[in-house]
């Protein structure tokens, strides 16, 4: 196959047999429900791109394994260009979207566990890395969305996996087996998980001996014999069960996240791919965040641009575009939006070979994009905010605008420009409105300050990889305390 139509991916989900709870029920139909049905959409724009002629540099690859053209999320980075490539397609998804298109978590996934099981089965005579490539084939061959699975939900900070009170916490090994071994545990903020063909875990920190039995790293279907699934809520998301689209703000598309829970999972032994070596889940969990790091310089990039083009947009229908205090919000947007962009570009330009042939980012790049992404589309939003207004949370309901009686007066009211109509002006307030405050926030803000780690992780990896050492000697030679 190697390739799925849009409406192929659809219906391969339509053929999965999900444990999903919402709200409190179990849902029945996953794909055609209201609040989850527009981050499905996501998902199925990167097969509608894949498909499109125009995109077809950035969104398709060459297979390094079979030749054969595929899906870039299912590609490992054979090159610099690669990555930069990968950077440049996730920007263009989130200017098709405005929301989080889920796949990047997969995608950076392979890629991080590619090395590291070659460099696991060089060092201890493993066959991890040959399974992995027998299931990166079939992820190809299928174009399967992969949905990477890192963070547990960790109980209490300060105890390691070993010493928690509910050893189920973090994931972990209950059970080895001839045939395989059987996990219990859960995975949490799983974005896409529901919109995924299959899992792919890892552990989630580095860990020492006494944490061996959470040092495991499989695949398996995202509907597999229990698992299941319960959905993340997210701000305004009910507006989607009102049947309107002005007041959702981005109807057709959104995002989503969920907590995966194992219990007993059985693995067979050809899907797992890390089981009780410790001493490579710290590369495993640096790698995958650095990936995801640098992925947040070309999706957060693309939302981006369309919040700063409704701002825009709702500069010009209040009439006040011409203002200078305007134009300079604008710029300032533009310049935060396009460093971000470019320390994407450059951690990815920066990229060099792996043991095992595919390409890394240069993390420390990677770290200093990731630190940025937790400021920028803070920052970002909120000269959003300024420049839409306070009518942005305070205007009446898409039901009142439509109201036999009361929505002339709504149309009277609230027009800005005269040559713009009031729904419009209303549209592009509630699109600010959804990206900064709405469902489309949990994407654009929170996941950019704790998505691929915390503010804190990035400045221990930065201070870790910064060479202050050698910045001293650097210093020592300009100002003549040392020769070299």
């Amino acid at each position: 196959m190697s390739f799925k139509t849009a409406e192929q991916y659809e219906e391969s989900l339509r053929k999965l047999n999900f444990k999903v709870y919402l709200q409190g029920e179990l849902v029945e139909n996953c794909v055609d429900h209201p609040i989850i049905r527009p981050s499905m959409n996501s998902v199925k724009m990167t097969y509608e791109l894949a498909q499109d002629p125009q995109y077809e540099e950035l969104m398709t690859a060459t297979s390094h394994l079979t030749g054969k053209k595929i899906n870039r999320f299912c590609h490992l980075h054979q090159s610099a260009d690669d990555l930069v490539k990968k950077v440049k397609m996730q920007r263009l998804l989130g200017q098709k979207t405005a929301a989080c298109f889920q796949r990047c978590v997969g995608m950076d996934a392979i890629n991080a566990v590619d090395s590291v099981t070659f460099e696991m089965d060089k060092k201890l005579g493993t066959t991890y890395h040959e399974r992995f490539t027998k299931f990166l084939l079939q992820m190809q061959e299928e174009d399967w969305t992969v949905d990477g699975a890192m963070t547990d939900p960790k109980g209490d900070r300060g105890l390691s996996p070993s010493k928690q009170v509910d050893p189920d916490l973090f994931v972990h090994i209950v059970e080895k087996r001839e045939d395989g071994i059987v996990i219990c545990g859960a995975k949490a903020h799983q974005t896409g998980a529901i919109n995924s063909h299959m899992i792919l875990v890892m552990p989630t920190i580095a860990m020492v001996k006494e944490d061996a039995d959470y040092a495991v790293s499989f695949v398996a279907p995202a509907d597999a014999e229990g698992i299941f699934y319960i959905y993340g809520r997210q701000s305004c998301d009910t507006r989607k069960l009102e049947g309107g689209d002005i007041d959702v703000g981005n109807k057709q598309f959104g995002g989503h996240e969920a907590l995966m829970v194992f219990d007993h999972v059985f693995i067979p032994w050809e899907n797992v791919f890390m089981c009780g070596e410790y001493e490579f889940s710290g590369a495993l969990v640096e790698r995958f965040a650095g990936y995801h790091r640098q992925s947040y310089g070309g999706c957060k990039v693309g939302v981006g641009d369309v919040l700063i083009g409704a701002a825009a947009l709702a500069a010009d229908y209040n009439g006040a575009a011409r203002a200078s205090h305007v134009k300079d919000k604008l710029i300032e947007m533009m310049h935060l939006n396009e460093t971000l962009y470019a320390c994407g570009i450059a951690c990815s330009a920066e990229g060099h070979k792996t043991a095992s042939g595919n390409y890394i980012i240069d993390l420390l790049l990677a770290n200093v994009c990731k630190q940025n992404v937790t400021r920028f589309p803070y920052e970002i939003a909120r000269l959003a905010e300024d420049i839409a207004g306070g009518l942005m949370v305070t205007m009446p309901s898409e039901k009142d605008l439509h109201h036999p009686e009361i929505g002339k007066v709504v149309e009277k009211y609230f027009r800005g420009v005269n040559s713009v109509s009031t729904e419009h002006r209303l549209r592009v307030l509630r699109l600010i409105e959804n990206i900064t405050l709405g469902t489309a926030a949990v994407g654009y803000r929170t996941e950019s300050m704790h998505g691929a780690g915390s503010p804190q992780a990035q400045r221990i990896m930065i201070a870790r990889q910064g060479n202050i050492e050698q910045k001293k000697e650097l210093a020592k030679v300009i100002a003549g305390i040392s020769k070299k």
